[in-house]
Protein backbone atom coordinates (compact mmCIF):
# COMPACT_ATOMS: atom_id res chain seq x y z
CA UNK A 1 0.00 0.00 0.00
CA UNK A 2 0.99 3.28 -1.12
CA UNK A 3 0.58 6.82 0.81
CA UNK A 4 -1.60 7.69 -1.55
CA UNK A 5 -3.96 4.58 -0.46
CA UNK A 6 -3.85 5.77 2.94
CA UNK A 7 -8.16 6.83 3.80
CA UNK A 8 -8.52 10.64 4.43
CA UNK A 9 -8.70 9.89 7.98
CA UNK A 10 -5.63 8.69 8.48
CA UNK A 11 -3.80 11.14 6.12
CA UNK A 12 -5.44 13.70 8.13
CA UNK A 13 -4.95 12.10 11.74
CA UNK A 14 -1.03 12.60 10.40
CA UNK A 15 -0.78 16.03 8.98
CA UNK A 16 -2.41 16.83 12.56
CA UNK A 17 0.21 15.12 14.50
CA UNK A 18 2.69 16.72 12.31
CA UNK A 19 1.39 20.44 12.74
CA UNK A 20 1.26 20.28 16.58
CA UNK A 21 4.49 18.88 16.88
CA UNK A 22 6.28 20.93 14.31
CA UNK A 23 9.64 23.27 15.50
CA UNK A 24 9.91 24.68 12.46
CA UNK A 25 7.88 26.68 9.95
CA UNK A 26 9.73 24.01 7.03
CA UNK A 27 9.38 20.56 9.00
CA UNK A 28 5.31 21.07 8.43
CA UNK A 29 5.79 22.31 5.06
CA UNK A 30 7.83 19.36 4.23
CA UNK A 31 4.91 17.07 5.51
CA UNK A 32 2.28 18.60 3.07
CA UNK A 33 5.30 18.32 0.40
CA UNK A 34 4.82 14.48 0.65
CA UNK A 35 2.50 13.57 -1.70
CA UNK A 36 -0.54 15.80 -4.35
CA UNK A 37 -3.07 14.16 -1.01
CA UNK A 38 -0.99 15.07 1.78
CA UNK A 39 -0.90 18.91 0.06
CA UNK A 40 -4.57 19.35 -0.11
CA UNK A 41 -5.21 18.07 3.26
CA UNK A 42 -2.55 19.97 4.49
CA UNK A 43 -4.91 22.57 3.52
CA UNK A 44 -7.67 21.66 5.50
CA UNK A 45 -8.71 23.65 8.24
CA UNK A 46 -8.71 20.86 10.71
CA UNK A 47 -5.12 20.53 10.41
CA UNK A 48 -4.24 24.14 9.72
CA UNK A 49 -6.11 24.39 13.45
CA UNK A 50 -3.40 23.01 15.03
CA UNK A 51 -0.41 23.93 13.32
CA UNK A 52 2.01 24.80 16.28
CA UNK A 53 3.05 28.39 17.16
CA UNK A 54 7.07 27.52 16.49
CA UNK A 55 5.47 26.77 12.95
CA UNK A 56 4.92 31.18 12.80
CA UNK A 57 8.43 31.55 13.84
CA UNK A 58 9.25 33.81 11.01
CA UNK A 59 12.37 36.04 10.24
CA UNK A 60 11.24 39.72 9.85
CA UNK A 61 13.69 41.02 8.21
CA UNK A 62 12.39 38.29 5.84
CA UNK A 63 8.58 39.25 6.38
CA UNK A 64 6.70 39.01 2.96
CA UNK A 65 2.93 37.71 1.31
CA UNK A 66 3.77 34.30 2.26
CA UNK A 67 4.39 33.85 5.68
CA UNK A 68 1.46 36.61 6.16
CA UNK A 69 -0.77 34.51 3.95
CA UNK A 70 -0.42 31.56 5.36
CA UNK A 71 -0.86 32.94 9.54
CA UNK A 72 -4.09 34.90 8.19
CA UNK A 73 -5.27 30.93 6.59
CA UNK A 74 -4.58 29.46 9.96
CA UNK A 75 -6.06 32.43 11.65
CA UNK A 76 -8.87 32.13 9.59
CA UNK A 77 -9.07 27.90 10.12
CA UNK A 78 -9.25 28.91 14.42
CA UNK A 79 -5.50 28.62 14.88
CA UNK A 80 -5.55 30.91 18.08
CA UNK A 81 -1.58 31.03 17.80
CA UNK A 82 -1.69 32.59 14.60
CA UNK A 83 -4.65 35.41 14.96
CA UNK A 84 -2.67 36.58 17.98
CA UNK A 85 0.80 36.54 16.54
CA UNK A 86 -0.33 38.17 12.96
CA UNK A 87 -2.36 40.55 15.28
CA UNK A 88 0.80 41.83 17.56
CA UNK A 89 2.62 42.15 13.72
CA UNK A 90 -0.11 43.86 12.17
CA UNK A 91 -0.88 46.33 15.50
CA UNK A 92 2.60 47.14 16.13
CA UNK A 93 4.71 46.54 13.37
CA UNK A 94 2.45 47.42 10.08
CA UNK A 95 0.33 50.01 12.18
CA UNK A 96 -2.72 48.54 11.19
CA UNK A 97 -4.57 49.60 14.59
CA UNK A 98 -7.72 48.32 14.23
CA UNK A 99 -7.05 45.17 12.02
CA UNK A 100 -4.24 44.23 14.37
CA UNK A 101 -6.45 44.59 17.98
CA UNK A 102 -9.77 42.50 16.15
CA UNK A 103 -7.28 39.78 15.50
CA UNK A 104 -5.61 40.31 19.28
CA UNK A 105 -8.80 40.07 20.36
CA UNK A 106 -10.56 37.40 18.65
CA UNK A 107 -7.47 34.95 20.16
CA UNK A 108 -8.29 35.92 23.66
CA UNK A 109 -11.88 35.50 23.10
CA UNK A 110 -10.76 32.07 22.47
CA UNK A 111 -9.02 32.01 25.42
CA UNK A 112 -5.26 32.43 24.67
CA UNK A 113 -3.28 33.96 27.22
CA UNK A 114 -0.87 35.62 25.54
CA UNK A 115 -3.23 37.56 23.55
CA UNK A 116 -5.14 37.93 26.80
CA UNK A 117 -2.39 39.59 28.32
CA UNK A 118 -1.49 42.01 24.65
CA UNK A 119 -4.96 43.26 25.32
CA UNK A 120 -4.27 44.23 28.96
CA UNK A 121 -1.23 46.03 27.61
CA UNK A 122 -2.95 47.94 25.02
CA UNK A 123 -6.02 48.22 27.29
CA UNK A 124 -3.55 49.65 30.27
CA UNK A 125 -2.18 52.40 27.57
CA UNK A 126 -4.70 53.09 25.38
CA UNK A 127 -2.79 52.08 22.86
CA UNK A 128 -3.97 52.88 19.15
CA UNK A 129 -6.15 55.38 20.21
CA UNK A 130 -5.58 58.85 22.60
CA UNK A 131 -5.09 58.79 26.68
CA UNK A 132 -9.08 58.73 27.28
CA UNK A 133 -9.15 55.29 25.56
CA UNK A 134 -7.28 53.77 28.73
CA UNK A 135 -9.58 51.47 30.29
CA UNK A 136 -7.36 50.53 33.82
CA UNK A 137 -10.02 48.61 35.60
CA UNK A 138 -11.02 46.19 32.18
CA UNK A 139 -7.37 45.83 32.15
CA UNK A 140 -6.54 44.91 35.50
CA UNK A 141 -9.26 42.15 35.26
CA UNK A 142 -7.69 40.85 32.22
CA UNK A 143 -4.45 40.24 33.61
CA UNK A 144 -6.52 38.27 36.55
CA UNK A 145 -7.78 36.22 33.72
CA UNK A 146 -4.56 35.94 32.12
CA UNK A 147 -2.73 34.79 35.65
CA UNK A 148 -5.46 32.45 36.16
CA UNK A 149 -4.38 31.01 33.05
CA UNK A 150 -0.92 30.18 33.65
CA UNK A 151 0.75 33.55 32.46
CA UNK A 152 3.38 34.48 34.58
CA UNK A 153 4.05 38.19 33.61
CA UNK A 154 0.36 38.65 33.82
CA UNK A 155 0.52 37.63 37.04
CA UNK A 156 3.77 40.04 37.98
CA UNK A 157 1.63 42.52 36.20
CA UNK A 158 -1.54 41.85 38.80
CA UNK A 159 0.84 41.67 41.58
CA UNK A 160 1.63 45.31 41.01
CA UNK A 161 -1.75 46.96 40.36
CA UNK A 162 -2.90 45.25 43.54
CA UNK A 163 -0.22 46.29 45.65
CA UNK A 164 -0.64 50.08 44.21
CA UNK A 165 -4.61 49.66 44.46
CA UNK A 166 -4.03 50.43 40.19
CA UNK A 167 -7.30 49.54 39.11
CA UNK A 168 -8.55 47.25 41.65
CA UNK A 169 -8.31 47.44 45.56
CA UNK A 170 -5.02 47.85 46.77
CA UNK A 171 -3.83 44.75 49.10
CA UNK A 172 -0.19 45.39 49.55
CA UNK A 173 0.68 42.40 51.13
CA UNK A 174 -1.23 40.22 48.82
CA UNK A 175 0.29 42.38 45.99
CA UNK A 176 3.65 41.49 47.16
CA UNK A 177 2.99 37.58 47.36
CA UNK A 178 2.14 37.67 43.19
CA UNK A 179 5.14 39.61 42.70
CA UNK A 180 7.62 37.23 44.23
CA UNK A 181 5.41 33.96 42.98
CA UNK A 182 5.58 36.24 39.45
CA UNK A 183 9.16 36.14 40.07
CA UNK A 184 9.84 32.43 41.26
CA UNK A 185 7.86 31.00 38.19
CA UNK A 186 9.84 32.98 35.87
CA UNK A 187 13.36 31.33 37.40
CA UNK A 188 11.38 27.82 37.23
CA UNK A 189 10.40 28.57 33.87
CA UNK A 190 13.99 30.05 33.06
CA UNK A 191 16.01 26.38 34.19
CA UNK A 192 13.28 24.23 32.59
CA UNK A 193 14.22 25.86 29.02
CA UNK A 194 10.45 26.65 28.17
CA UNK A 195 10.99 30.55 27.08
CA UNK A 196 9.81 33.35 28.87
CA UNK A 197 10.50 36.87 28.12
CA UNK A 198 13.17 36.48 31.52
CA UNK A 199 15.30 34.38 29.65
CA UNK A 200 13.69 34.75 25.46
CA UNK A 201 11.20 36.68 23.79
CA UNK A 202 8.00 35.04 22.52
CA UNK A 203 7.70 34.28 18.84
CA UNK A 204 5.72 38.15 18.20
CA UNK A 205 7.54 39.81 20.75
CA UNK A 206 11.02 38.48 19.06
CA UNK A 207 9.85 39.54 15.55
CA UNK A 208 8.41 43.10 16.83
CA UNK A 209 11.96 43.47 17.81
CA UNK A 210 13.70 42.33 15.05
CA UNK A 211 11.56 44.39 12.85
CA UNK A 212 11.84 47.68 14.12
CA UNK A 213 15.66 47.12 14.87
CA UNK A 214 15.80 45.93 11.11
CA UNK A 215 14.07 49.39 9.66
CA UNK A 216 16.24 51.50 12.08
CA UNK A 217 13.39 52.90 14.38
CA UNK A 218 14.57 51.44 17.72
CA UNK A 219 14.52 54.83 19.86
CA UNK A 220 15.09 52.89 22.81
CA UNK A 221 17.40 54.87 25.34
CA UNK A 222 16.27 57.94 23.16
CA UNK A 223 15.43 60.27 26.43
CA UNK A 224 12.51 62.02 26.17
CA UNK A 225 11.92 63.79 23.04
CA UNK A 226 8.81 65.28 22.11
CA UNK A 227 8.40 63.59 18.57
CA UNK A 228 9.50 60.37 18.85
CA UNK A 229 7.73 57.04 19.45
CA UNK A 230 10.01 55.18 22.02
CA UNK A 231 10.30 51.38 21.84
CA UNK A 232 9.80 49.29 25.31
CA UNK A 233 13.25 49.82 27.18
CA UNK A 234 12.86 46.30 28.04
CA UNK A 235 14.49 44.93 24.90
CA UNK A 236 12.61 41.36 25.01
CA UNK A 237 9.46 43.27 24.66
CA UNK A 238 9.09 44.45 21.07
CA UNK A 239 6.48 47.39 21.80
CA UNK A 240 6.81 50.62 20.65
CA UNK A 241 4.57 53.39 21.13
CA UNK A 242 1.39 54.38 19.13
CA UNK A 243 1.60 57.78 20.41
CA UNK A 244 3.82 60.33 21.73
CA UNK A 245 4.33 59.86 25.58
CA UNK A 246 2.58 56.73 24.87
CA UNK A 247 4.82 54.94 27.75
CA UNK A 248 5.56 55.64 31.46
CA UNK A 249 8.94 56.96 31.81
CA UNK A 250 11.33 55.58 34.71
CA UNK A 251 10.88 58.56 37.33
CA UNK A 252 14.39 58.20 38.35
CA UNK A 253 16.08 58.88 35.34
CA UNK A 254 13.58 59.94 33.22
CA UNK A 255 15.55 58.82 30.19
CA UNK A 256 13.80 55.21 29.56
CA UNK A 257 10.07 54.14 28.97
CA UNK A 258 8.18 50.75 29.17
CA UNK A 259 4.91 49.81 28.50
CA UNK A 260 4.18 48.41 31.84
CA UNK A 261 5.34 47.81 34.94
CA UNK A 262 6.15 44.24 34.56
CA UNK A 263 8.49 45.12 31.63
CA UNK A 264 9.82 47.22 33.62
CA UNK A 265 10.18 45.08 36.39
CA UNK A 266 12.51 42.51 34.24
CA UNK A 267 14.51 45.30 33.26
CA UNK A 268 15.19 46.49 36.49
CA UNK A 269 18.45 44.71 36.88
CA UNK A 270 20.11 46.28 33.69
CA UNK A 271 18.46 49.89 34.27
CA UNK A 272 20.34 50.03 37.80
CA UNK A 273 23.64 48.72 36.48
CA UNK A 274 24.15 51.18 33.82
Amino acid sequence: MSIDDLPDGVIAAILEKVAASARLPADFLSATMTSKRFTETGRSRSVLKKVSARCFDFSAKKWSDGPKTFLQTCAEAGNLDASYILGMITFYCVKLRADGVAKISLAATGGHKDAIYAMAVIMFNGSGAGEESRDIHGATHLCAHAASLGHVIALRELGFCIHDGYGIERDTQEGRRLVALARAREMAEALDDHGSLLGQPTIANKFMVEWFRARDETQIESGNGDDVLHMCSNRLCGRQETRIREFRQCSLCAMVQYCSRACQARHWSQHAAT
